[in-house]
């Protein structure tokens, strides 16, 4: 089927434009000019590139700037790609040429288009009223737009980012709390350590989880300083005095959440702090869930041969040649996610750093990786604590097994006896496969192990007030006499 095209018209000239499409000439030259990689703007860019069409067409109409009919036109097609329609026609690759000019065009093409059709003008009219540059665009530039949509479009998902941290640490604390009455062997150096109980593990895990959240929460405030109104430098040339403001005050209505000015509209096109700042904060959130999934793979490890002191919900078969192998997949899955997320977060650094003089020319891979994280983490954080971490049991015989065999208790008697006399303990225990107990109970016979401050010979009945209740041993605090028995 031939295709069928219209002409469109820019400062370049003439360009053939598929004849149903709302985009216009600028959009079909991004399209052949960057064939990059197939992909397509994000929605979040979308919807707040449309966000501030909306809002302009407002502003300046209240200004007395913009013809209430070409406003009223203009403010209904950007609500209908704020409700996601129109979304094919959102066509230009997030590679794109810098600032993105091109995405801005193609934003401002498909709403002057559809804006004119509610006008009750076709498409290929010559007479159109509706300019993408005069009216979509008016009092704007790339150049304050786009940082402007990159700071509205991670607000419109940051909810549901916090959201799934919140969800992840609250289904941490639930295993905690579960699992706070087994007491198994602490592992420092993957080596054996001092008992811990397992509650306390997860209770940490959901701690750092909630420490990730605070860091993602205050950096994006601080992406709630907006810049709009500086136009192409900084200096507001073509937008009325009062635009800047009022753009901040109907943006914070329209996205529902507080907004604020900059403080310096140089600035604010200038530097992209702000956005690294916040891929910053998702890159330390991508440290701890690494460590946690790294965790989970480690405790369920087996379980014939390794710790298996948790076991993660079967999901899947876990081998296509092994029968009955189930491999902790969900934890793998959020290694994998955040591995992608920090290289995003490089990504992100990178272009923040390459800006020159006025303008940032990378925020379209900015934006665009930006926007990546954050449903890249939505998805791998709802996906883990839904399908993992809320159905993961414990293996408490495994866990107070290898607790049993843990020589390092004995730590729990050098304010008794002493580190060194402790130290011969664990080394005889161990070289001999057998307990603390037995090994102090036969010094004991033999009148060698001995008080370090008084030199009498301890009893045994002092060795199992101090290891009898591992439990105790979890809390804290002095055993011994100097820590009152």
């Amino acid at each position: 089927m031939t295709q069928e095209y219209r002409v469109e018209k820019d400062s370049l000239g003439e360009m053939q434009v598929p004849a149903d499409a709302l985009y216009g000439a600028q959009t079909q030259r991004a399209v052949l000019n960057f064939p990059i990689s197939g992909q397509r703007p994000y929605p979040a860019f979308v919807w707040s590139q449309a966000l501030i069409k909306r809002a302009a067409a407002e502003v300046n109409r209240d200004l007395g700037l913009l013809d209430a009919k070409l406003a009223e036109a203009i403010v209904q097609a950007a609500q209908e790609v704020l409700d996601g329609k129109h979304g094919a026609q959102f066509v230009v690759d997030p590679f794109q040429a810098g600032a993105g000019t091109s995405h801005n065009m193609n934003v401002n093409e498909v709403i002057a288009n559809r804006a004119n059709q509610i006008l009750g003008f076709a498409l290929n009219d010559p007479k159109k009223p509706v300019s993408p540059n005069d009216h979509v665009n008016m009092a704007q530039s790339t150049n304050d737009t786009i940082p402007t949509a990159i700071r509205l479009g991670c607000l419109w998902r940051i909810d549901a980012l916090l959201a799934a941290i919140d969800g992840l640490a609250a289904a941490l604390d639930a295993k905690a709390a579960e699992f706070d009455d087994i007491v198994k062997s602490g592992r420092t150096h993957l080596q054996d350590a001092v008992p811990v109980r397992l509650g306390q593990e997860f209770g940490a895990y959901a701690q750092a989880v909630r420490n990730d959240r605070e860091r993602v929460a205050v950096a994006a405030d601080r992406l709630r300083r907006l810049g709009i109104g500086g136009t192409a430098t900084g200096t507001g040339l073509n937008a009325h005095p009062e635009y800047h403001a009022r753009m901040v005050a109907r943006l914070s209505e329209l996205l529902g959440q507080p907004l604020r000015p900059s403080g310096n509209l140089f600035e604010a096109m200038q530097s992209q702090a702000d956005a690294a700042d916040f891929s910053g904060s998702m890159r330390t959130l991508c440290v701890t869930l690494t460590r946690v999934a790294n965790d989970f793979r480690l405790l369920s490890s087996g379980p014939s041969t390794g710790l298996d002191e948790i076991r993660l919900p079967a999901v899947q078969p876990g081998s296509s040649i092994m029968p009955g192998k189930v491999n902790p997949v969900l934890a793998e899955m959020l290694n994998m996610a955040s591995f992608h997320v920090q290289g995003c977060d490089y990504t992100v650094a990178l272009a923040a750093q390459a800006g020159q003089l006025e303008l940032n020319v990378m925020m379209p891979i900015i934006a665009h990786n930006l926007f990546e994280m954050m449903h890249v983490l939505i998805g791998a954080i709802n996906a883990f604590t839904e399908k993992c971490v809320a159905g993961l049991t414990a293996n408490r015989e495994k866990a107070t097994g290898w607790l049993a065999r843990n020589a390092i208790i004995a730590t729990a008697l050098n304010p008794l006896i002493g580190y060194m006399p402790a130290a011969a303990l664990v080394k005889e225990a161990m070289k001999r496969n057998a307990t603390i107990r037995e090994v102090a109970a036969e010094q004991i016979a033999r009148g060698e192990l001995k008080h370090k401050d008084t030199g009498a010979t301890v009893t045994l009945d002092e060795i199992d007030a101090l290891l009898g209740d591992v439990h105790k041993l979890t809390e804290g605090g002095l055993g011994g006499p100097a820590g009152g028995g």
